[in-house]
Formats: C-alpha cells, structure tokens, sequence
C-alpha cells in the first residue's frame, strides 16, 4: 500500500478552493469532493451548519479511500461556507428568484460568513475550524437586475462571489477575504503545519 505523508486530497469540486490553495502552495494529489445534503438540521445555528458539514466532507472522504493503493495515507481538507443574516441561513442560490431574494436581504446591510475548515491527516485525526467573517454591502437597488442577469450568482452561498461582480457591493470587510471567497487561507496553513505538514518546505520546492 503507498503512503505518502506529504499527499494532500482536496473534497471539494470548487475552482476556488483549488486556487486559494495553489496560492499557498499546495497542488492537491486529487479532487474528491463529498456529494452530501447538505440542508440546515431543524433549528441549526450557521456557524454549527458550516463545521458539521465540513466534518462530514471530510469524514466522507477518508472513509471513501483509506483503503484505496493509492489515495491511503493522504491528508484531506474540506471545507464549507454558510452565508446568513442573523440566525438566518441563505441558500446556495440555483434559480434567479432565489438570488433575488437573497440580494435583496443582503442589501444596505451587515451579514456573516462562516467557513468551516476540516482537516483529517493520515492517521485519521480530525481538526476543524469555524471562521467568521463580517460583510457590509451597499445598497443594491439598481445592481440586482444586471447581477442576476450575469449568472454569476449561480450556486453560490448568499447569491454572490465576493470575488467576482459582487466585490463591488462591499462597503466593509471585518475578517478574513479567502474566508468569504470559501477557504480561509491563515488558518489552513496553520492547521497543516499544525498537523506537521510540510507546507513551508513546499514553499522552498523541498518536498515533491
């Protein structure tokens, strides 16, 4: 059986999650992301939602190939983004009623934005993280009919991509920005060197 203790799965299928972790540079042996519902429990808080559902990503993938010849041994990162406004969970928004919705609510206002971060390392121990961060975006009365005919709402916590369009709704930021983009970029590192992976080495090119 191969293991590679510097072997790095990513359960998640997002583009940007890839790149924020190219960022810091790590290049993911594989892509896996965990197929899970992952509708809100009766009375769940956001912040619960967002560590619960990271948790099960990435117990999900453990579980999937630590029997696998050559995917066993690796360590695994999940993640997942909860957009809310008050105690109140927003969707990832699919359909442009839904989008609307949702801009309209996050419209002149304050709102959080919880991502849980989920690191399982090759012997199978388990570190999570909640990271929040708050957002404040303008008043939108005349940008939500040109958004939602961008599309680029679709499939995005809250309706928006802070990274996209969106940026220029946002008057204020108190927190992380790779957070609200979908992975919080300070505290994976620090749960991967925590975990003794060998991410400044990577930085030096000393570890393939």
């Amino acid at each position: 059986m191969m293991s590679d203790p510097y072997r790095l799965i990513l359960a998640s299928a997002s583009p940007r999650r890839l790149q924020l972790l190219q960022q810091i540079g790590i290049e993911p042996t594989a892509l896996k992301p965990a197929d899970l519902d992952e509708t809100p429990l009766k009375n769940e808080q956001p912040r619960a939602l967002a560590r619960r559902l990271c948790e099960a990503k990435a117990k999900a993938v453990y579980q999937a190939y630590k029997d696998d010849d050559y995917l066993s041994g690796c360590y695994i990162l999940a993640a997942d983004t909860v957009v809310a406004v008050g105690r109140r969970i927003l969707p990832k928004t699919e359909l442009a009623e839904e989008a609307n919705q949702c801009l309209n609510l996050l419209s002149g206002r304050s709102h959080k934005v919880h991502t849980g971060i989920c690191l399982v390392t090759p012997k199978g121990k388990t570190r999570t993280k909640v990271v929040e961060t708050r957002v404040r975006f303008k008043r939108l009365s005349d940008d939500i009919d040109p958004y939602i005919a961008s599309g680029e709402w679709r499939g995005k916590a809250g309706g928006y991509a802070i990274q996209g369009i969106a940026g220029s709704f946002v008057v204020n930021l108190v927190g992380s920005y790779s957070s609200v983009v979908g992975l919080p970029l300070n505290e994976t590192a620090n749960l991967l060197i925590g975990e003794k992976y060998p991410l400044r080495l990577k930085w030096l090119g000393g570890v393939r």
